[in-house]
C-alpha cells in the first residue's frame, strides 16, 4: 500500500525527472541552433574576415545547470509579478552591496592548487546573512579547487541567488552570475563524491541532508559555478557533487529566505521572493 507521503515523493521525483529531460533537449536544441548560426556567419563574412568571425564565437556558449530541472527566471513575468507581490511574505534581506555580477570566462578549468589535506571554508556575505560552508577538499578536490578560484577572482560577488524550491526538495540555488540558470565559468568540472550518501533506494534516489552544498548540473560531468543550498532533508538521485556543509548558523539564514517562500503562484519552484545577493564569496584556508 502506497501511503501519501510516497505518492508525494513520487511525483516530486517524476516531476524532477521530466524538467531535467527538457533542460537536455533544451541544450541540445541551443547548440544546433548556435551551430547553424555560426555557419551563416563565417560564409557570409569569408570574404571579408572569416578569421575574425569564427574567433567571435569561440567561448560564447554557456552551459545550463540545474539542481532539479528547468531553472527559474531571476524577474517574475509581468502577467504574474502582481499576485506575487500580492501574496509575497516580506523580503527579511538588506538591500545589495553596491556593484555588479562579473562577465570573465575560462575555456578551461583552474590547475590543481589547493592542498587536499586542508580544510578549506567557502563564506557567502549576502543581503541576508553570513553562511559560512565548510568544504570537503578530500573528497570534491577538483570542485573545491574551482570554487577558490572563482571567489579568488570575484566571480560570485553581486551575484543573486536566483532559484528556490518549496515542494518535492528544499534548496537554494546560487552561483550563475546571469541569475537566469544558464550562466557559467566557461568549463566543465568532473562528478565527485556521489556516494557520500549511501546507497540509493529502490526507487534511485538518497537523501540530501539539510546544510549540504552541492554542484548543480545538465547531466554527467557539467557542474561549473552553480550550485544549491539544501534547507530541508531532500529526496534526489545521486548526481548532484556535494562538496561542502553549512554552518548551523548559515543554516538558520538559509530558512529565513526559504520563510518567504518564491514567487511562481503555487508551483514551489520559483525565484526567491528574499532578495538573495552574494555581496562577496570568499574561499579561506583554516
Amino acid at each position: 500500500m502506497v501511503t501519501k507521503d510516497q505518492r508525494r515523493r513520487q511525483l516530486a521525483r517524476e516531476k524532477f525527472e521530466r524538467q531535467q529531460n527538457r533542460r537536455v533537449n533544451h541544450q541540445r536544441k541551443a547548440r544546433q541552433r548556435n551551430a547553424a548560426i555560426a555557419a551563416v556567419v563565417v560564409v557570409a563574412l569569408a570574404g571579408t574576415g572569416g578569421a575574425w568571425a569564427a574567433g567571435a564565437f569561440d567561448g560564447s556558449s554557456k552551459k545550463k545547470d540545474d539542481a532539479a530541472g528547468a531553472s527559474a527566471s531571476a524577474t517574475p513575468s509581468a502577467s504574474g509579478s502582481a499576485s506575487a507581490a500580492a501574496t509575497a511574505a516580506p523580503d527579511p534581506c538588506k538591500k545589495p552591496a553596491a556593484g555588479n555580477p562579473g562577465t570573465a570566462s575560462w575555456k578551461s578549468k583552474p590547475k590543481m592548487a589547493i592542498d587536499k589535506g586542508a580544510k578549506y571554508t567557502f563564506t557567502l556575505d549576502t543581503t541576508c546573512g553570513t553562511m559560512p560552508v565548510t568544504l570537503d577538499a578530500a573528497k570534491a578536490p577538483e570542485t573545491v579547487n574551482s570554487f577558490k578560484f572563482l571567489a579568488d577572482h570575484g566571480f560570485f560577488d553581486h551575484t543573486r541567488c536566483h532559484r528556490l524550491t518549496t515542494t518535492g526538495i528544499y534548496v537554494l540555488q546560487c552561483g550563475d552570475p546571469t541569475a537566469s540558470g544558464s550562466g557559467g565559468p566557461g568549463y566543465s568540472l568532473p562528478d565527485e563524491n556521489l556516494t557520500a550518501f549511501g546507497k540509493a533506494d529502490a526507487s534511485g534516489v538518497v537523501t540530501y541532508p539539510a546544510g549540504t552544498v552541492a554542484m548543480a548540473n545538465s547531466g554527467p560531468n557539467t557542474g561549473g559555478s552553480q550550485f544549491f543550498l539544501v534547507y530541508k532533508d531532500s529526496p534526489l538521485q545521486p548526481n548532484y557533487t556535494p562538496f561542502g556543509t553549512l554552518s548551523a548558523d548559515g543554516l538558520k539564514v538559509l530558512d529565513k529566505i526559504a520563510g518567504a517562500g518564491e514567487n511562481s503562484g503555487g508551483q514551489g519552484d520559483g525565484a526567491p521572493n528574499a532578495t538573495v545577493v552574494i555581496n562577496k564569496a570568499t574561499v579561506g584556508k583554516s
